[in-house]
């Protein structure tokens, strides 16, 4: 079974093309070429490219709205062009939803390209990075920065290094969970309200919003702070998110898994995530519940199925009396 809590609060990110600038000057060496042009175009694409056949006039597959990287193959193409030639084929290019150019490798630039971008207004920066090191300092910052986000009301702990949501209605124990976890040496990440982002394909990163912090709401005593009691030891600014936990009280009638063969998942911003529900009575101790669940999802991660190996061996034991009842026509 799959759910998808977050379908109605999932955003995509932005950012600006001075955002990016003020954030990454210095660790990506850049100057601006172009400081008449607004720098307040928007990024929305974590993507990068070169223009490639688009340089030449071929621009019936390019990407529009990507950030694009002039190399030393582009610069010298284009200065190899006759007078005149480079300012035609920019004109079209820069006529597409092109953020911003960077140049690579401290290359000159030529009045020409300066003056097409200045026309369209498209910001131009140099960088003295080589083309390949600005693709691999500038990527995981866009993919951070433009992940898709949403918000998820649980608590999200660090249990031997799985990343456990505690998730259910309010006033169902979360905060209790993780607190007790936290006593037992496990770590908050975040309570109550949790920042969730897709950097990856699969992978969904969980913190807790920042004027928050590391604090939590224990229903009769208030507002605490985790890392003031327990020491820095305790927290964790983020962590994957790899496991849900569903609480709920307990319903007589309906039926809880009883054998692990039955999974449930949780949809989160397209990523699917093992779903656990635990069903609360009286004299349940969901604390060591909530590590047995990290545990089995670590055994299952490194190739053990437990539910299933249990499974094959109840079929296999059983298999000579399957035989011995096909046989017998009496």
């Amino acid at each position: 079974m799959t759910r998808d809590p977050t379908a109605a609060s999932e955003s995509t990110a932005q950012i600006t093309v001075r955002e990016l600038l003020e954030g990454k000057i210095e660790a990506l060496e850049l100057e601006v070429l172009t400081p008449e042009v607004s720098l307040d175009r928007i990024i929305a694409d974590s993507d990068m490219s070169s223009p490639g056949l688009a340089l030449s006039g071929y621009t019936e597959r390019f990407p529009e709205g990507r950030t694009q990287v002039f190399g030393e193959t582009e610069m010298r193409y284009l200065a190899s062009l006759e007078p005149g030639r480079a300012k035609e084929l920019l004109s079209k290019l820069f006529t597409f939803d092109i953020p911003v150019v960077f140049v690579t490798k401290g290359l000159p630039v030529s009045d020409d390209v300066l003056c097409v971008a200045r026309e369209h207004g498209v910001p131009l920066v140099r960088t003295t990075l080589t083309t390949r090191e600005f693709y691999r300092r500038v990527k995981p910052y866009l993919e951070a920065a433009l992940a898709p986000t949403t918000q998820l009301h649980g608590s999200l702990a660090d249990v031997y290094g799985v990343g456990l949501l505690f998730m259910g209605t309010s006033g169902v124990g979360k905060s209790e969970c993780v607190l007790d976890l936290v006593e037992r040496g496990h770590r908050l990440v975040a309570d109550d309200l949790v920042m969730v982002s897709r950097p990856g394909a699969d992978v969904l990163i969980g913190q807790g919003h920042e004027l928050q912090g590391h604090h939590m709401e224990i229903r009769g005593l208030g507002i605490i702070d985790v890392r003031a009691l327990f020491g820095i030891r305790a927290i964790r600014k983020q962590k994957r998110l790899e496991v849900i936990v569903q609480l709920e009280h307990w319903v007589d009638g309906k039926e809880y898994a009883r054998t692990g063969l039955d999974t449930s998942e949780t949809e989160v911003l397209g990523v699917k995530i093992p779903t656990v529900t635990i069903p609360l009575n009286p004299g349940k101790n969901i604390t060591v519940i909530s590590e047995v669940v990290a545990m089995n999802h670590l055994l299952k991660f490194s190739g053990i199925d437990t539910a299933a190996a249990f499974d094959e061996r109840l079929k296999a034991a059983m298999e000579p009396l399957k035989a011995y009842l096909e046989q017998d026509y009496e």
